[in-house]
């Protein structure tokens, strides 16, 4: 089994998705020749031609105004925003049209896109280049929002979202692309910190959407978490010694909500950790879950640990990300109730 990268193993989903299915096509910004800003459609335009992998203008409203009337006719395309925080100019394409296709036509007409595109810090693109706009769009009824935290789930998760029929948000860790990361952002490592495998099938597999993982077993306390923000929960959690219960989500909507609350009603605590910033982050919808659901086994209150409610600083990205440090001294505080 080849070992791969995280950006190998989205191009690698997308090469058996074209392969697979010949109404999938590609395209966005620099995505055919090019092969992507990030790469991670390198070659895939000389495989299968300029008719079904090819460049778009720069116009993300028209990128996705264009995937959604392909795929009412049938097709599934597959697109990319170069950056999460150009996502903006196609906000009212996506939730005013793809995600009320199936609705407003009773079914008849639907959306079967996906729209990848690299988020987050990590990689001092400062305050345009690094953003977390993940919690936006699970507040859209109709969409999808799938988020990896390593190679096999990337590639596993970008096939089922192709293969979705409904409109699915890919938001893809760019900290993570290009390597193993330990939580630290000095430290990169040649292992996914003993629990994540990096080996991934050439072949076609598929990770259910809606399916967390838990990459951690532990007692003390539950760390919910996604992303980047997965391999800093594990960084934390040996640094601080606290026999942690990690819980990657891989997909915000729909949300494991069982594994969730197993979990929580085993340990009684739980910390929450999302690189977006903290007011009306996604973080906020699953305290509410965690509290209406396991109330009574709760033996502390729910801890947050987030991005600052300020634009991204380029100057100060390693105050702004949320690193083993601020996690570890928030799970020391909550075990200590």
């Amino acid at each position: 089994m080849p070992s791969m990268s995280m950006i190998e193993a989205i191009n690698s989903a997308m090469d058996v998705a074209l392969a697979r299915d010949p109404d999938v096509m590609i395209f966005g910004q620099d995505v055919g020749f090019f092969g992507g800003v990030f790469r991670a459609t390198e070659h895939l335009q000389q495989r299968y031609g300029k008719q079904r992998v090819f460049d778009a203008p720069i116009s993300e409203g028209g990128i996705i105004a264009t995937a959604i009337g392909m795929g009412a006719y049938g097709k599934r395309p597959v697109v990319e925003i170069q950056f999460a925080d150009y996502i903006y100019p196609a906000t009212d394409q996506i939730v005013s049209e793809a995600a009320r296709l199936r609705y407003r036509t009773g079914g008849e007409w639907w959306s079967p896109i996906t729209i990848r595109s690299p988020y987050g810090g990590g990689i001092y693109g400062g305050q345009t280049h690094s953003q977390s706009p993940e919690g936006i769009f699970t507040h859209v009824a109709g969409l999808k929002t799938v988020i990896p935290s390593n190679p096999y789930d990337a590639k596993g998760l970008l096939i089922a979202a192709i293969e979705d029929d409904d409109p699915v948000l890919f938001f893809e860790p760019k900290r993570l692309y290009n390597g193993p990361f330990d939580g630290h952002h000095d430290r990169p490592v040649q292992s996914w910190a003993g629990h994540v495998d990096a080996e991934v099938p050439a072949e076609h597999y598929a990770v259910p959407l809606g399916k967390a993982r838990t990459v951690r077993a532990g007692d003390e306390i539950t760390i919910l978490a996604y992303g980047t923000m997965v391999h800093v929960a594990l960084c934390a959690a040996q640094e601080s010694g606290i026999d942690a219960d990690i819980i990657d989500l891989r997909t915000l909507i729909p949300l494991d909500l069982d594994a969730i609350v197993e979990s929580v009603s085993r340990t009684g605590r739980c910390v929450i950790v999302h690189e977006a910033t903290r007011t009306s982050g996604f973080g906020a919808e699953l305290a509410a879950l965690v509290q209406e659901h396991c109330f009574f086994a709760l033996e502390a209150p729910i801890e947050r640990v987030t991005g600052w409610d300020t634009p991204y600083p380029h100057a100060f990205e390693w105050e702004y990300f949320p690193g083993p440090q601020r996690v570890g001294e928030a799970l020391k505080r909550v075990v200590s109730i």
